[in-house]
């Protein structure tokens, strides 16, 4: 079985027609379906259903759509376990939402100038699925918070960055108290269903502060926004930018010393990719600077 006709198959279905299948492969429509009917003969079984100028997948087509996408990374891989001299091929990296637009890009541009012929696809999520993504090996390597249990022995982990608490506040209130503000004004709460929001609650705990209850939500650039519209205060980690522009607010370190929020690279440790996941954590570790970036700050946004 021809790969390329797998790959074909692949991107027709991605693209949702002939057409665009074949811009993206830069051959012509004819082309494409000549690859298609070939991959549905050696299978024995339709894998695309063509309507007017889009297709849909059958259900032959669903079921060997993920492997057929394994087959093409594992196939892609062999020419870098082949060729020692050269790091090339695809990684399948996890992003938390706040890496995915803070620190992911700066690694990114660190780990493809270094090195070209890699290729890196990037899973948003949570962190606690993109932990459990990487644990089953969907995921090579992932850029997320760092997990309040154990890793299993199969995975590990480099902290990248520690970002320690702070109550975000509108700017006129910067000289104020913070375990002031958390006590008296309405607080916008980060979701204690996440491992950040989690952290901050056992803060509020050990600080004895009852808060007044008002929003809970797991978006800590949305928080910024609300907080700048006077809907109350928040106590968040001090995320890497960027930060929502255009707004006046203050990061009030906060008073008791306090376990960070830490996001680093967790990764699996014996992969057929790990000269390119090696190099992806090399650049993730280069690009990073823990001492710089854990001071809270009293700056406006």
């Amino acid at each position: 079985m021809d790969t390329k006709f797998l790959n074909t198959f692949v991107v027709v279905v991605e693209c949702g027609s002939m057409a665009a299948a074949a811009r993206q492969l830069n051959v012509t429509p004819a082309a494409v379906a000549q690859q298609i009917r070939t991959l549905e003969r050696q299978l024995d079984a339709p894998l695309i259903m063509r309507a007017g100028r889009t297709v849909t997948v059958t259900a032959a087509g669903a079921r060997i759509l993920e492997p057929a996408r394994d087959l093409l990374r594992n196939a892609a891989d062999l020419h870098a376990v082949a060729v020692d001299d050269v790091i090339g091929g695809e990684l399948r990296i996890g992003a938390s939402i706040t890496a995915l637009t803070g620190i992911l890009p700066d690694i990114l541009a660190r780990t493809v100038a270094k090195f070209p012929q890699i290729s890196v696809f990037i899973q948003p999520g949570f962190s606690i699925d993109l932990h459990r993504a990487v644990e089953r090996g969907e995921l090579d390597a992932a850029i997320a918070l760092e997990a309040p249990f154990a890793l299993p022995k199969t995975c590990c982990w480099k902290t990248l960055r520690e970002e320690p608490l702070v109550v975000l506040a509108p700017k006129r209130l910067a000289g104020c108290d913070p375990h002031e503000l958390l006590a008296t004004q309405p607080l916008i709460r980060y979701d204690r269903n996440q491992w950040g929001g989690h952290l901050a609650d056992e803060y509020l705990k050990k600080a004895g502060i009852s808060p007044i209850e008002r929003f809970e939500l797991n978006a800590l650039n949305a928080i910024a926004v609300m907080v700048d519209r006077g809907l109350g205060v928040s106590l968040v980690p001090d995320w890497a930018k960027p930060w929502p522009e255009g707004l006046h607010l203050v990061r009030l370190p906060i008073p008791m010393d306090f376990e960070p929020r830490r996001i680093g690279v967790v990764w699996l440790r014996s992969s057929i990719r790990i000269r390119l996941l090696t190099a992806f954590v090399q650049e993730a570790r280069a690009s990073s600077s823990l001492p710089s970036q854990a001071k809270a700050s009293t700056a406006g946004m």
